[in-house]
């Protein structure tokens, strides 16, 4: 099964938790807070692997997590980095943000992105001992990885696009050029999945050749395979355009190619403006009396393309086509790589004033992204700790803005299902 386009979560690794400890030795009295550090948590990376061709590996499971920190320990030993998630992709796969579509990053080029970044490890109360605050005793939390939604889009790297509509001898073109063996049957739609095949020329002549499964009228707009498939020649830098001459299932060549050269366009301004050689296939079968030749050659040429004769089946002119196709990619630019779009927004540090607070009778709710973190770092057992807490509430402003909702004494408040009764 090929598979060219999936969505994807990524989760970062938590980080590690900080570790509340106090030294302990022989003949050693009070030797104060040792807690470690919380390791780091592990990241989600992306890395090309060039055996794979398709993203069927990703049909089947779409949230990927990388390992979380360990938590510190006492002697101010640090906690175990978590560890990094591989996620190998086909080269030429381009990883856009769910969100906004833009393009994150081309994996064309074999380097390693990280996608989703671990989180950071939390502290140990090692880190909170002051001169007035001699046995702290909370430590900091490991923080959140990164999660994101993306969409992996395959894109082909081929330097060359077999184009056409069905059946009218792309696939028998690659197998007779190429080592590649497409399936070749004679009813439309035989190939579902594009073929790559790389063409040897001659010593130190080569290319690869894509063959696009047949694009259709309406194909652009989500008719047939086409529209499925079209992306695959984004990045071609030429377009072989396949067109059956013989008219041997009762078709006009013309039409034919007016209407592919259309599709092109209404998919892509950029792709139809590529440039094209036209191969007209089946010369073999061509009748006598036909003029399909002559009436094709007058269209491709008022197109501003050259015109090759060909026939894949006895192998008459292919040869001839590939040099052709090897002397034109010569003086054409690489292969593209697309230019990052996405501009990650860096949040800012959480503000301290940035709560929420709902009045239900004689309870008071109290939330927000920092308050929720600071409890997380609090022993609620220890009195000093719990000094510190009502410290940073103050400092933050939440019993100035409680007072001036009108909070009475003996009032509820609950902080992340911490409750305590207001007293001023």
């Amino acid at each position: 099964m090929f598979v060219d386009k999936v969505r994807i979560t990524v989760i970062g690794g938590r980080g590690g938790d900080g570790a509340v400890a106090f030294h302990r030795e022989k003949y050693v009295a009070s030797g104060g807070p040792d807690g470690g550090d919380g390791g780091h948590g592990g990241s989600v990376i992306l890395r090309v692997n060039d055996n794979l061709s398709t993203l069927l590996d990703f049909r089947y499971k779409r949230k990927y997590q990388a390992g979380a920190g360990a938590g510190g320990m006492g002697r101010k030993m640090a906690g175990k980095r978590g560890e990094p998630l591989i996620i190998e992709v086909p080269r030429g796969t381009v990883v856009r943000d769910a969100g906004s579509n833009q393009i994150i990053v081309d994996m064309s080029t074999g380097e390693d992105f990280v996608i989703a970044k671990g989180g950071r490890g939390g502290w140990g109360n090692a880190h909170y001992a002051t001169p007035t605050r001699q046995v702290p005793r909370f430590a900091k939390a490991g923080l959140k990885g990164q999660e994101r939604d993306v969409i992996l889009e395959l894109k082909l790297l081929a330097d060359v696009g077999l184009v056409g509509f069905p059946n009218v001898g792309k696939s028998t073109l690659l197998s007779v050029t190429s080592n590649a063996r497409p399936k070749i049957a004679n009813y439309h739609f035989t190939t579902l999945f594009p073929n790559l095949g790389v063409i040897y020329v001659e010593e130190g002549v080569s290319f690869v050749m894509a063959d696009i499964p047949g694009i259709i009228e309406g194909a652009a707009e989500g008719a047939g395979l086409g529209h499925d498939f079209l992306r695959h020649i984004d990045r071609c830098r030429l377009l072989v355009h396949v067109v059956d001459v013989s008219g041997s299932e009762g078709r006009d060549p013309v039409e034919d190619f007016e209407a592919i050269c259309a599709e092109l366009k209404n998919y892509s301004v950029d792709l139809s403006s590529r440039p094209m050689i036209v191969a007209a296939n089946k010369t073999d079968l061509l009748m006598p009396e036909s003029d399909n030749l002559e009436r094709l050659r007058k269209a491709v040429e008022a197109a501003g393309c050259e015109l090759y004769e060909i026939s894949a089946g006895t192998t008459q002119g292919t040869a001839h086509l590939m040099r052709v196709v090897a002397e034109k990619l010569r003086t054409l630019p690489p292969v593209t790589i697309y230019e990052p779009e996405y501009v990650e927004v860096i949040e800012a540090p959480t503000d301290p004033s940035a709560f929420e607070v709902e009045h239900y009778g004689s309870t008071w709710l109290v939330t927000g992204e920092w308050l929720s973190r600071l409890v997380q770092n609090i022993n609620f057992e220890d009195y000093e700790s719990r000094n510190y807490f009502d410290q940073q509430l103050r400092k933050c402003g939440l019993f100035q803005r409680l007072e001036e909702m009108g909070i009475q004494d003996g009032d509820t408040v609950d902080i992340y299902d911490f409750e305590f009764e207001y007293q001023r």
